[in-house]
């Protein structure tokens, strides 16, 4: 069962990371910094990778910040981080999914059963995982349909794909 469930949520995982990468790479220059309700789209890029990053982590104490931390901010604290540029956040993201990738696989009955690490997230750490996959959900979401509303090349059927399973 271990097997299956490592599957699955490796495949839904990636497929949501595909899905943000394609919102990323998609957006013109001209939208990078656009208005998504208090932030901009460079910043619900960066917030999304950075709570990816630290709830793949083992716990609280340990995510560790990375040197690219120091440009884009620490999304714990209570002010909106500056982001980074649309290159930077597309290389976060590969490091991201290489974290994603050896996290799941190193996972086991008793991991995924046991708690997550985080005060906040009183869930067992298999549920934070999909706790995880739905902010991906939910973020991409918000600046595919940001988008769609501020640039008319996003708005025919075919303009943002939606991936079922896996990376593509």
């Amino acid at each position: 069962m271990l097997d299956f469930f490592q599957q699955c949520v490796t495949s839904q995982f990636e497929a949501a990371l595909c899905m943000l990468k394609e919102a990323i790479e998609q957006c013109p220059p001209e939208h990078w910094d656009g208005r998504i309700a208090q932030l901009t789209f460079r910043q619900v890029a960066y917030h999304t990778l950075f709570f990816v990053d630290v709830y793949l982590s083992p716990s609280e104490q340990g995510f560790e910040l990375r040197e690219l931390h120091q440009r884009g901010g620490d999304e714990r604290e209570p002010i909106p981080c500056p982001g980074l540029s649309q290159v930077e956040t597309l290389a976060y993201l590969t490091i991201c999914r290489e974290k994603l990738l050896a996290t799941l696989a190193a996972e086991s009955p008793e991991t995924l059963q046991g708690p997550s690490g985080f005060a906040h997230r009183r869930f067992s750490r298999g549920e934070l995982h999909l706790y995880n996959l739905r902010h991906v959900q939910h973020h991409t979401g918000q600046l595919s349909a940001h988008l769609r509303r501020v640039d008319e090349r996003f708005r025919g059927r075919d303009s943002l794909t939606w991936i079922g399973q896996g990376w593509r």
